[in-house]
């Protein structure tokens, strides 16, 4: 990652005028389909925004490059795990917002262990999470809405790495 990306990327609180631009890159289909993820609708969209905005527990925020939304990050707990997620949107690809966004929200996000599930073909991805320090945690595969099984790949920053 470039000093240039660092310095174009920065993270800010949510807004709800962010929410617009967050759903359309949700909606875009290579996005759902690099990130393994069914896009909801938009009032499902929104009722999930809704939700995690309220959850005090979420760390959330908005990516922006060149002052522009380029994105969200956030961290959540889900039973005993502490999870890290980003969606950024394809026309900021390939230009490390998302290794940017990630290693400045690991500042702020200081919960360890913080672990991250990626899609088996998200090799992008999967290179945002080694380039932050993530090590390899392990393999799952999940059902998706259509029946089709999809394998996602853990990773672990601060905590054991089985490998």
């Amino acid at each position: 990652m470039t000093a240039d990306a660092l310095s174009r990327v920065s993270l800010r609180e949510v807004r709800p005028g962010d929410l617009p631009v967050f759903f359309e890159h949700q909606s875009d289909a290579e996005g759902a389909r690099m990130a393994a993820f069914v896009s909801r609708d938009h009032d499902a969209f929104m009722a999930h925004w809704a939700k995690i905005m309220a959850n005090p527990a979420c760390a959330l925020r908005t990516i922006l490059s060149g002052g522009s939304v380029a994105g969200n990050i956030g961290a959540w707990t889900d039973g005993a795990e502490r999870l890290v997620g980003y969606w950024v949107g394809r026309e900021f690809w390939g230009r490390g917002v998302a290794s940017a966004a990630l290693a400045q929200f690991l500042h702020c996000e200081t919960i360890r262990p913080l672990t991250a599930r990626v899609a088996k073909h998200n090799a992008a991805s999967i290179r945002v999470l080694r380039k932050a320090g993530f090590a390899a945690a392990g393999e799952e595969s999940f059902e998706l809405p259509s029946g089709e099984r999809s394998g996602e790949l853990l990773f672990k920053l601060g905590g054991p790495a089985e490998g």
